[in-house]
This record gives structure tokens, C-alpha cells and sequence, in this order.
């Protein structure tokens, strides 16, 4: 599917690599409590999978030299509207006019002479015609249609990828240039008055012919630039305009989600903050255990974002630049450019590496940089989408105890059959796509272990699906959490009620501290609060009626001694430790702190469309 236009020339190499894309366990549909698929999910996984599927059937058909033809029909006819870029659709939907793998000269096992198969896909405008409408019958992934911001989903859109090649084609040729290669300014000059112009039609016939999108895009380029076409890729293998490009957009990625992750910690800071000594039930087990505080239970999400958001800096300022390698990463066509000379060579290596916004290069290199350097990426956002998951989940739990909510929006609809129904689908949503987040970390651990010697090309159709899908993913959440924390809403009389509920048992240990201050026996007290406590637990479960554990012991004479003090021994903010006071320093000392570099961009406001 596709193969020429997306994958390279190499069928068997495609076909494996996407068997790996394939290998994504069925049981990542499904979260670990057993709940049902989410929606947001399904849009992602289950298309995706089925077109993996079909490429890795039209290159076993292309290499067997079975015949097998795809026929795609959605109106009807023989047409399919082509969308022609990454936006809205993902690596796989990169469509061109016509995309063939084929099989020429096979031979079956005696040398008798196999027919030659074509395995094609073709794609017309419907009705000579392109409509807005029209994308509506093609597969759209939902990560840009639906959710990802416009700056994320145009860092790894095929304009932004493809104008960057040229703009790299230009440093070599500065670099060069100015370290005594024969290169005009002339040359220069013509090349970045067409940095932007892209020819995409005659890119695709190109690259349908040659096999290569390197090399089809070296063409386009050249054709607008005829002068500077001796010189555009002087020296350079594939992976010069390849991997370069694909390590500025991890960097500018980085640098769109650093600020979106930061507003998220600040909204959570003040409301941590805000609520601070507001006692309510902790869980264990999800059973009612010691009180806390909203405040103190907002903090442990804090934490962990801290530590993504370390991570993710982190990731970011170990980013460095393939540079200027050469086919294998030994630099020899530029030692052979320079006529020997080892300190030009390293000199170039340094000013393109400059050029492009990068202060160190990788020393040594293969063909690529090491796809361990996608697993370190990848890793931050996947373990970022896991934090996501723990917030998120906690919060639903918490709105089925109606303590806390999420926004919800005057005329938005909880369920289309029970009117009353106030789903936290921001939560589920951050849930169900951070799943995709976690399950992502697959596809680079595998790439990275099969790689062979200075690399082998079954890496490339894997990392252009989840290389802009980890980072277009982790961009969804962040906004949909930013969303969820601006809104977030408490309830304190639920609360209360809650505590209430649950507190008198918790309380049991200090009434009897009091009696024995009064002059009581403990053991004496303990028997009679052991009594009062199970007949209170009958009530309560056999009864379905509420805790009188307090009325019991009011009631009851031996415990006359200390009724004065029963408000005092359950007043909530007793039972909660030094949760407030260690909201306050946490978020002073480690928080706020980490907040600083970001102070100019924490205005932003998100309001989701969906």
C-alpha cells in the first residue's frame, strides 16, 4: 500500500517493519479494571490496523508474485478522493496518484517464468473535482481531525518536514561554500527563494518512478533551481535531510509540550493550593482509610508531573544533531570533497550543526543516529501518558463519589439516553489516549533492537507513524488536562458527608485516649467501643442505614464523662496530620521553582472544541 511513495523500494523491509506496528497486544484496548474499549481509542487503533494489515498483504503479494488486487470503492466506483498530506491523515495515508509494488522476472522453482503481478492502488479526484467534502471519504486519523493543536500537527506535516530538507540543503551548501568548495552565492541565493514553493504533484510522479523520496525531492528541487542543481545534496546521503529533519521536529516538539505541561502543573499548584486544608476520605485499597486533604491528594499528581516534566526537559537537552556523516557515518564523501583535509570536514560538521539551532552534534553515527535516541524520546511521553492515566482515573473515581467534576458545558449531553448523566469524558478521553501514549514505547524498543550494523531500513515506515503520533498524542492530553485542572470543581458538603460517614470509626481511638485521661480503664473502653462499633457496622451494611456509632455512645452512661469533648475528638482537621503545611512547603520549594522558566507563557487558556 503505497509502498514507493512511503516505504522505500525495499517490500521486505516494509513488511516487517509494519508486522511490528501489527504487534500492538489487543489487550492495550482495554484498561486494566476490564472496562470496556474507549471510543477515542478505537478511532485510532482499529483503522490503523487494518491498513498495516493491507500494506504488509501487498508486499507478501509483490515478492510471492501471487496476484492480489486492492480495490477501494467508498461511493461506489473505482475513485478514492486523494488527501495528498499528513493533514488530516497519518503515515500510512500518505497518498499519492498511484502507488505500485511490483514484482518483475520472478521465477517459480523449476525457471519456468511467473507472471509478472502489479499490486495497485489507484487514486482519482471524484468527479475531476476536489470538494471540502470530500475528505470525508478517506480514512482521517482522529489524533489531528479531532483532537491535536494546529502547532503540533503542523510540526510533523509534510510542508514543514519537506521545507526543512531544503533549508538543510542550504547549510551543507553555505558550509561548503564557505569553506572553499566551488558554490556561488548565486547558487545560494536561487535556493532559498524556492525554499518554500514545493512542487508536491511532481514529487509524487518522481518518487513513484525513482523508488526514493530523497531523491524525488533532490529532483523537484533541482528543476525550480536549475543553477543550483550541480550542487543541492553535494555529498550527502539520505539520512542527512532525513534524520536531521526528524531530530529538529523531536526538539520543536519537545518545545510545544514543555509550556502546555507546565500550565497543567500551575493550574494544579493553585488548586492545591486552594484547597489545601480541606480534610476529605484517603483510600486505600479504594477502601475509606485515614483522612487527607483535596489539597495533599492534588500534590501527589503534582509530583509525578514534576518529574515528567524534568524528564521531558531533560530528553530535550540531550537532543543533538545527526550532522554531516556521510553513508555510513565515516564522513568519507566529505574527506574526499576537502581533498584529505580532517579539520574542513570537522569544521563543516560544526556550522550546519550551528545553522540548524543544534550546540553539539552526535560524535559517532551509522547510516542514522541510534534509535536509542527515539527510545529516550518516546519513554518521556510514554511515562508521561501513564501519569496522565493516574490523574485522570482518579478523578473519575472521584466524580463517582460526586466529591470533584470536571467542567461541564451548559448544553452538553452526559448520555444520549439518560438526561441526568454528567460523564467525565475530558477524564476518559485523557485515559483512552494515554493508553496509545504507553503503547507507542513498542515501536521504537523493537526499531532500536533490529537495527543491523550501520542500520537497515525497516525502521522508517514504524518511526513516520509513531514518532508524530507520540508526540501529536502526549499534545492532546496535555490540553484536554489543562482543560479538566482550569475547571476542576469541589464539592465540600459531599465531602463532609462522606466523612461523616466513615469518620466515627476512625474516631474510636481517641475517645478512648479521653476516657482513659478521665480516669477510665482502656480495655474497659475498648470492649464497650468494640460493641457499639459492630452494632453501628449492622446498622450501616445490614440496614443500609447511616453510622450512629456517635448517637451509641452518647447514649450510653459510661461514656458521660467526656460528651463535652465528642465535637472536639471529631472535628475533621484533626485526623489530617500535616497535610496543609506540606502542600505549602512542596509547593514552594519544588513546584513554583520549576515554574519560572515558563512564567511568560502561563496566560494561555484552553477551551476544547470537542
Amino acid at each position: 500500500m503505497f509502498l514507493g511513495s512511503l516505504f522505500g523500494s525495499n517490500p521486505h523491509s516494509t513488511a516487517v517493519e509494519l508486522t511490528h506496528y501489527l504487534q500492538f497486544p489487543v489487550s492495550l484496548l482495554s484498561s486494566s479494571s476490564n472496562l470496556p474499549p474507549s471510543p477515542s481509542l478505537l478511532l485510532i487503533y482499529y483503522p490503523l490496523h487494518l491498513l498495516a494489515l493491507t500494506s504488509v498483504l501487498s508486499c507478501v503479494s509483490s515478492l510471492s508474485g501471487s496476484s492480489l488486487l486492492l480495490s477501494i470503492c467508498p461511493s461506489g466506483g473505482d475513485s478514492l478522493c486523494n488527501a495528498g498530506h499528513w493533514k488530516p491523515n497519518p503515515p500510512l495515508l500518505q497518498q499519492r496518484q498511484e502507488a505500485r509494488c511490483t514484482a518483475r522476472g520472478v521465477h517459480g522453482p523449476e525457471g519456468n517464468h511467473v507472471k509478472t503481478t502489479t499490486t495497485t492502488l489507484r487514486f482519482k479526484e471524484c468527479g475531476q473535482t476536489m470538494e471540502a467534502a470530500d475528505e470525508f471519504l478517506t480514512y482521517r486519523s482522529p489524533l489531528v481531525s479531532r483532537y491535536a493543536s494546529k502547532e503540533m500537527a503542523f510540526n510533523f506535516s509534510d510542508r514543514r518536514k519537506f521545507t526543512t530538507w531544503r533549508k538543510l540543503w542550504i547549510y551543507l551548501a553555505k558550509a561548503e561554500k564557505a569553506l572553499g568548495l566551488p558554490i556561488t552565492d548565486a547558487q545560494i541565493l536561487e535556493m532559498e527563494s524556492h525554499t518554500e514553493d514545493i512542487d508536491f504533484a511532481m514529487v509524487a510522479e518522481e518518487e513513484r518512478k525513482l523508488r526514493h523520496d530523497v531523491m524525488a525531492h533532490v529532483h523537484t528541487f533541482a528543476n525550480c533551481c536549475p543553477a543550483a542543481a550541480p550542487i543541492i545534496h553535494l555529498g550527502a546521503t539520505s539520512c542527512y535531510v532525513g534524520d536531521n529533519t526528524d531530530l529538529i521536529m523531536l526538539r520543536d516538539g519537545f518545545d510545544i509540550l514543555l509550556p502546555k505541561l507546565a500550565r497543567v502543573i500551575d493550574r494544579l499548584a493553585n488548586f492545591a493550593e486552594k484547597y489545601a486544608d480541606l480534610p476529605t476520605l484517603g483510600f486505600t485499597h479504594y477502601q475509606p482509610a485515614q483522612l487527607t486533604t483535596v489539597g495533599k491528594r492534588a500534590c501527589l499528581w503534582l509530583q509525578d508531573l514534576a518529574m515528567d516534566i524534568r524528564n521531558l526537559q531533560r530528553a530535550r537537552d540531550d537532543l543533538r544533531f545527526r550532522g554531516v556523516k556521510g553513508t555510513t557515518g565515516t564522513q568519507a564523501s566529505f574527506l574526499q570533497l576537502f581533498q584529505g583535509d580532517h579539520d574542513k570536514v570537522e569544521e563543516l560538521d560544526r556550522m550546519v550543526t550551528e545553522m540548524a539551532g543544534f550546540k553539539k552534534a552526535y560524535l559517532v553515527t551509522g547510516q542514522t543516529y541510534s534509535r536509542k535516541v527515539d527510545v529516550d524520546c518516546l519513554s518521556t511521553l510514554a511515562s508521561l501518558g501513564a501519569t496522565v492515566h493516574k490523574i485522570c482515573t482518579d478523578i473519575r473515581l472521584l466524580a463517582n463519589q460526586k466529591e470533584i467534576e470536571e467542567p461541564f458545558e451548559k448544553e452538553q449531553i452526559g448520555s444520549s439516553a439518560m438526561p441526568y448523566k454528567r460523564n467525565p469524558m475530558r477524564a476518559e478521553r485523557c485515559c483512552s489516549l494515554a493508553r496509545h501514549l504507553v503503547a507507542l514505547m513498542a515501536d521504537p524498543l523493537q526499531t532500536a533492537s533490529v537495527q543491523w550494523l550501520e542500520r537497515t531500513l525497516d525502521d522508517s515506515a514504524n518511526r513516520r507513524i509513531s514518532l508524530p503520533e507520540s508526540f501529536l498524542t502526549a499534545d492532546i492530553i496535555l490540553s484536554t488536562l489543562q482543560n479538566i485542572t482550569e475547571g476542576l470543581v469541589v464539592y465540600p458538603k459531599v465531602i463532609e458527608r462522606h466523612i461523616r460517614h466513615e469518620l466515627p470509626f476512625m474516631a474510636t481511638e481517641n475517645i478512648i485516649m479521653a476516657m482513659v485521661k478521665a480516669g477510665g480503664n482502656r480495655q474497659d473502653c475498648h470492649e464497650k467501643i468494640r460493641v457499639l462499633s459492630q452494632e453501628a457496622a449492622a446498622v450501616v451494611k445490614q440496614e443500609g442505614g447511616d453510622n450512629d456509632l456517635l448517637t451509641r455512645v452518647q447514649r450510653d452512661p459510661y461514656f458521660a464523662p467526656i460528651l463535652g469533648q465528642l465535637d472536639a475528638l471529631l472535628d475533621p482537621k484533626t485526623f489530617i496530620g500535616r497535610a496543609p503545611q506540606q502542600v505549602v512547603r512542596f509547593l514552594s520549594e519544588e513546584v513554583r521553582p520549576l515554574l519560572e522558566p515558563y512564567k511568560a507563557k502561563m496566560d494561555v487558556k484552553i477551551e476544547l472544541e470537542l
